[in-house]
């Protein structure tokens, strides 16, 4: 049995709003790809980037939606739901 796959993007709701449009469209899109195909899938892709974090975000995996952009999200069960919340989307300092 294949789990459910939802993103959710209640926490960075507001902060969508700053962002330059093609982060937001990138955004939209890889979440639209996880809830199709499923997050163990689509971190399989080399184009985002998908690790997990270190140090005090460890539990949590980034993606890059740019060079300069990333997106943090965390993963959940919930039954037969896969629940991908993105806690935040910010500029990556390199």
């Amino acid at each position: 049995m294949q789990l459910m796959n939802i993103v959710e993007f209640t926490k960075i709701r507001k902060a969508l709003r700053k962002l330059p449009s093609h982060i937001v469209s990138k955004l939209r899109f890889w979440a639209q790809d996880v809830e199709t195909y499923g997050i163990l899938q689509i971190r399989k892709l080399p184009g985002y980037h998908d690790e997990p974090l270190k140090g005090k975000r460890k539990g949590q995996r980034s993606i890059r939606l740019s060079r300069s952009y990333r997106a943090i999200y965390t993963e959940s069960k919930k039954g037969e739901i896969h629940l991908i919340t993105i806690e935040e989307v910010s500029k990556h300092e390199y």
